[in-house]
């Protein structure tokens, strides 16, 4: 600010440009073409949208973290054993049985109902932390030695986790003997095969 009071510019920073004094930031403004500025892999003739800008804002901020290189094509070798796992013997026949072994039906059921123990087994915690006390756990071994039934017990939620162990007991036990069966079955299997030996 002069004495007078006015507010005077430097006119040090003023260019001439066609015989005008222009202040530095007009011609900054006057020089831009682009104002939205440029992207080096789009034309600046066409406005980028949004999702563009943010794509090459993302490519360019995080683009050596997902740099994922390609995989080079590799041509199928026959001679490569593609079956790490298979036994090729000198007559160049395949152990067809450990390929693709037969279905096994009581190790199918016994996934199965691990799966449902599983889910039961949740749903039993959640039910078991509402409960406060530790009274619960006597009333869960009489109704798992039958000293009281499940439809005797007042509570809902006792009464319903009571109901759920006991189911989850019997799932338990169901998987048990399942898996049992499917190994006697395999060992009935091995000792077959070991006969055929000789």
């Amino acid at each position: 600010m002069s004495k007078d009071g006015g507010v005077h510019m430097n006119t040090e920073n003023f260019e001439v440009y066609d015989g005008v004094e222009i202040a530095p930031p007009a011609i900054l403004r006057r020089l831009r073409t682009n104002k939205y500025g440029s992207i080096a892999d789009l034309p600046d003739d066409e406005l980028a949208s949004p999702d563009e800008l943010e794509q090459a804002y993302y490519q360019e901020l995080f683009g050596q973290v997902f740099h994922i290189s390609k995989p080079k094509p590799v041509s199928h070798n026959p001679a490569w054993d593609c079956y790490t796992d298979i036994d090729f013997n000198a007559f160049a026949s395949v152990d067809f049985d450990r390929m693709k072994p037969e279905f096994d039906k009581a190790k199918y059921k016994a996934d199965r109902l691990k799966e449902q123990l599983k889910d039961l087994a949740i749903v039993i915690s959640i039910i078991n932390g509402r409960i406060k006390g530790k009274a619960k756990y006597k009333i869960l071994r009489y109704a798992r030695t039958g000293i009281i039934d499940t439809d005797d017990i007042g509570n809902w939620d006792i009464w319903q986790l009571a109901k759920l162990y006991l189911k989850a007991l019997g799932l338990r036990k169901q998987v048990i003997e399942l898996q049992e069966i499917s190994r006697q079955r395999k060992e009935r299997q091995f000792q077959k095969w070991l006969d055929s030996l000789g």
